[in-house]
């Protein structure tokens, strides 16, 4: 495995982040695959048209892209949110999902291990949602929430936020 993120390793697979989860996490909210900018910076959510921070920011009151990557992270830990990709590696050229081939699960049967106050999984956008059936044995709620990737302009902002207050609430995080 390449130890640098943005460079694919020996068969030409890009490797993923690893999870943002802690022991009291109630959430977890699983992209597919990090953007060709995420990986680049090692960060989650890094294309600055992303919505997922806006979107967070909105639900807590809090700008979290005013914070550094690592008081982002903080704050997703604390208040019970975990975020992680369903894809572990795979090829891809550019940043769309439908570019995504020969992907390697994630260990999406860890999650109850990892994170013992699990009360469900939401997947961000369609291709993450392809792999409900595995978070599905979780036994746990499994969502699907409209994508915050600029791909997805059919959703307005409010729109999407709306979906996305609508599962914090119910999971106790909002």
């Amino acid at each position: 495995m390449s130890t640098d993120l943005r460079v694919p390793d020996p068969a030409g697979r890009l490797q993923g982040l690893p999870p943002v989860l802690a022991p009291h996490t109630r959430l977890i909210v699983l992209g597919s695959f990090p953007s060709v900018a995420s990986l680049a910076a090692g960060q989650y959510y890094a294309h600055p048209r992303n919505q997922f921070w806006p979107i967070l920011s909105a639900l807590w009151g809090v700008d979290l892209r005013a914070q550094p990557y690592a008081e982002r992270l903080d704050e997703v830990r604390r208040r019970g949110l975990g975020i992680w990709d369903v894809y572990a590696a795979c090829k891809r050229e550019g940043s769309l999902d439908s570019a995504i081939e020969s992907p390697e699960l994630n260990d999406l049967a860890s999650l109850r291990e990892r994170a013992s106050q699990l009360v469900a999984v939401a997947h961000n956008g369609g291709e993450s949602a392809r792999a409900m059936r595995h978070t599905r044995a979780l036994g746990v709620p499994v969502l699907r929430l409209p994508s915050t990737s600029p791909a997805n302009a059919s959703w307005s902002f409010e729109r999407k936020l709306a979906a996305w207050r609508d599962v914090f609430e119910r999971c106790g995080i909002a």
